[in-house]
């Protein structure tokens, strides 16, 4: 638990597992709305949908949005050799707090609570970026 590595590899295992729920619950709505994905043209057709369904869609793709930004800083603090026990820190708890989110936002989706995740979640990305811009300028 000692490798930066490890919270992304527990971040990309924890998208996956919302790539398993949301199919699980996705693929049994449609077939319940009588919607036949062959014949889809538009993403909007999907609304029909019940809203718990497409929280959890929803989540998954905020999953390939902001914490791409986190992979980017995990590498480059690999590669670049700034990995600290703080940013192994700020990386599981960065893992958490998106962790937090996705169950808030697929099970509760109140917005002031999954803004609150977020917005701390973003402000790990920029401890994270800090002390990589750090080591680069003390290096």
């Amino acid at each position: 638990m000692t490798s930066l590595l490890t919270p992304a590899l527990v971040l990309i295992c924890w998208t996956l597992i919302m790539c398993l729920w949301m199919y699980a619950t996705r693929i049994p709505a449609m077939q319940k709305a009588g919607i036949d994905a062959t014949k889809m043209k538009e993403k909007s057709e999907m609304d029909v949908l019940p809203k718990s369904v497409r929280q959890i869609a929803d989540n998954f793709n905020h999953l390939h949005e902001q914490p791409v930004i986190f992979y980017a800083l995990v590498f480059y603090a690999q590669l670049a050799g700034s990995t600290t026990q703080l940013m192994i820190y700020a990386a599981w708890t960065y893992v958490i707090l998106r962790i937090v989110h996705s169950l808030i936002q697929a099970l509760w989706n109140f917005i002031p609570a999954r803004f609150g995740v977020f917005f701390l979640s973003t402000l790990v990305l920029i401890l994270m970026a800090g002390i990589n811009v750090g080591a680069l300028l003390a290096g």
